[in-house]
């Protein structure tokens, strides 16, 4: 079963989880140790994370190591560049506004 990518990051554990293997890849007990929770815990999360997509798992030996799949995150930046292309506008509004009083201070 595939899960939403946007339900799965709506939780601050799974998003934790996301940055620290960001960089490199973990194995499970590796990234239980870094929360205050149970193994059952953080296995719960891998799980939810590697069904929507956004981690992948690798046998090597005998260890699971799961690094981020970058490419899932892609659907998260193309939602979120909707709302960046609405906050440049108004920051150019604001910078305008700025601008005008400025000059307006200026010319007194």
């Amino acid at each position: 079963m595939r899960r939403d990518i946007f339900q799965a990051i709506a939780d601050p554990t799974r998003r934790a989880i996301i940055a620290l293997i960001a960089l490199q890849a973990m194995t499970p007990n590796a990234i239980a140790d870094n929360f205050n929770t149970t193994r059952q815990a953080v296995s719960k999360h891998l799980r939810i994370l590697t069904e929507c997509e956004l981690i992948k798992q690798e046998q090597q030996g005998r260890e699971i190591y799961y690094s981020l799949a970058i490419d899932r995150m892609k659907e998260v930046d193309i939602w979120l560049d909707q709302f960046r292309k609405i906050w440049e506008i108004q920051f150019h509004q604001l910078d305008d506004v700025l601008s005008t009083i400025r000059q307006q201070k200026n010319e007194k």
